[in-house]
């Protein structure tokens, strides 16, 4: 029987909730990053750029993975939803065996990174140093595939916090891994780049163990693990994940590739115009991490409703989430409006670069109120098992509208860097527009109990 709905004030205060540990998570995620860089700077230029053009691939070729994977939300969580335990242990077992699968063309694509950096136009000294970065990270592949797999699960059953307290402790691990490592101490050989890449491989293999170790500690899934059968290695089973996971896949790695390619916009109007760029671009990915755990709280609430037979709950969940993306990242606008003249100083003295960012974050602040309902409502669509409107109003989005718009506007239209920003920001709106009409029109609401993702 589908429970009463709840007040507004109820249903924002669960998901926030779920939310916060997840945003705690992702900052947290994005605190290692941060030390690598500035350890990794420390060493020398070419260090530095060696690792900029590296994580690039890693990351690019990386979300792909991490996006099927993401195809566990509406699995597990629906399966949660019903009491369906039987369900939730067959979803926990092919996530590790799809995790296990994806790793091996991630290894290729890393082995092969060399050639890609010295295609991209890197000089050879740094095309070989961001290689050996990549290749001391290829066993960790299967430790980082591994615990978003797992990660996911908990998360599908409303247990956010043990990541967040495993990437906490991780972090502290990785500062010690890179200080060890890097710059030679504690009788180690100080090995510059090479020391980052094995301190960021011995960090993930201890992120798994540590969030495994946490499960079984406190026995968070002993209700649903069953040991393997071979039905659960079938390729039937990793089939219907990837039905559902890579559209999710397809629709991140459109966002992250059309921002990368703003990237190369930018560059084109000259290396102020650039680190301007980077300086706003750098900001808007840390107020995102907001929605992003709201996202996810609402791929959950969604989920699980849905999976208990309640859709009318679940439209209530989702507007609700839906509204606080918007509402918080209306806050970052003021903060981006107000701030215009002080934030970009947090980055560089130079008084070029801090007057042109101080151009474009005015737009960047509407910028974000669209990106906070975009991410959201994407969430919305993924806790439904509805995942493949997201990619196609991505892919309209930024390729057809905002990266054609913005690069007329940069390059030919006159308007210099405030133009692509603009065309981002068109872009941007046209996605979380359309987004917001297909929930209102063919929302969780519309389901039927008991539908299958």
């Amino acid at each position: 029987m589908a429970e009463p709905l709840p007040s507004l004030g109820a249903e924002t205060r669960r998901l926030l909730r779920l939310a916060l540990p997840v945003v705690g998570s992702q900052l947290a995620t994005m605190l290692m990053g941060f030390v690598d860089t500035v350890m990794v700077g420390r060493v020398s230029v070419e260090a530095l750029a060696a690792a900029a053009v590296a994580n690039v691939w890693v990351f690019g070729t990386s979300m792909f993975a991490h996006g099927i994977l993401f195809g566990l939300d509406p699995l597990v969580s629906q399966a949660h939803g019903a009491r369906d335990n039987e369900a939730v242990g067959v979803w926990l077992k092919r996530g590790i065996w799809m995790s296990a699968l994806l790793s091996v063309p991630l290894i290729a694509l890393w082995l092969g990174a060399g050639r890609v950096m010295a295609l991209s136009g890197q000089s050879a000294e740094v095309a070989e140093a961001a290689h050996r970065y990549i290749l001391f990270q290829i066993p960790s592949i299967p430790f980082l595939l591994g615990y978003v797999a797992l990660r996911q699960v908990l998360q599908a059953r409303e247990l956010v916090r043990p990541a967040l307290v495993v990437i906490l402790i991780a972090n502290v691990f990785n500062a010690l891994f890179n200080w060890v490592l890097i710059f030679g101490n504690l009788g180690f050989p100080a090995l510059g780049l090479d020391g980052a890449g094995i301190a960021t491989s011995l960090t993930r293999a201890l992120t798994l163990i540590g969030l495994v170790l946490f499960v079984w500690r406190y026995r968070l899934l002993a209700d649903v693990w069953r040991p393997f059968e071979r039905a659960d290695l079938s390729f039937g089973g990793a089939w219907a994940l990837l039905v559902v996971g890579t559209p999710i896949a397809v629709q991140m790695c459109l966002e992250m590739w059309a921002f990368g390619g703003s990237a190369f916009i930018a560059g084109r109007l000259g290396a102020e115009a650039l680190a301007a760029h980077t300086v706003a671009m750098n900001l808007a990915s840390i107020t995102f991490m907001v929605p992003l755990g709201l996202a996810q709280a609402a791929a959950i609430r969604v989920g699980n409703l849905l999976g208990g037979g309640d859709p009318a709950h679940a439209q209530r969940a989702a507007w609700v989430a839906v509204s606080l993306g918007a509402a918080v990242m209306t806050l970052s606008a003021a903060i981006f409006w107000l701030g215009r003249t002080w934030l970009p100083r947090i980055y560089t003295p130079d008084p070029g670069v801090v007057a042109l960012a101080a151009t474009i974050l005015p737009i960047a602040a509407a910028f974000q109120v669209f990106d906070g309902t975009q991410a959201v409502s994407c969430g919305v669509l993924r806790g439904m098992g509805r995942t493949r409107p997201a990619a196609v109003f991505n892919l309209i989005g930024y390729w057809i509208l905002a990266l054609p718009i913005g690069g007329w506007l940069a390059l030919r239209g006159g308007a210099g860097l405030s133009g692509l920003w603009w065309g981002l920001c068109f872009g941007l709106a046209g996605v979380a527009a359309a987004l917001v009409v297909w929930i209102a029109r063919r929302g969780p609401a519309r389901m039927a109990p008991g539908t299958a993702p």
